[in-house]
């Protein structure tokens, strides 16, 4: 536990120097996470941003490995839905789409 700490101290020592790398400017980074601008700064200066800030600017800035974890997640959830039978047939799917007009 005291390792993941120290590794997420590290990432909000160091969050100013990724943003700085990242192809993004700030100002997109503070529309996309949704927070004020002067609030933005002061965290940023301070230090102070909450876990799910950081998490939202990482996912900004590793779009990548987002995608991944998002993907990984999905498919382990597919696989509890199938292992607990929470799924609908290829034609079930299909007279769905056709009741909707959607095909």
């Amino acid at each position: 536990m005291i390792q993941e700490i120290i590794a997420y101290k590290n990432i909000v020592d160091n969050i100013e120097g990724l943003m700085e790398k990242s192809p993004y400017k700030k100002n997109y980074i503070i529309e996309k996470v949704g927070i004020p601008s002067p609030t933005f700064y002061r965290k940023l200066k301070t230090q102070s941003f909450t876990p799910d800030e950081v998490l939202s600017i990482a996912k900004i800035l590793s779009p990548e490995e987002n995608f991944m974890l998002e993907l990984k997640a999905d498919i382990e959830q597919g696989k509890r839905d199938i292992k607990n039978g929470d799924f609908i047939t290829h034609e079930q799917m299909l007279a769905k789409l056709k009741s909707k007009n959607l095909i």
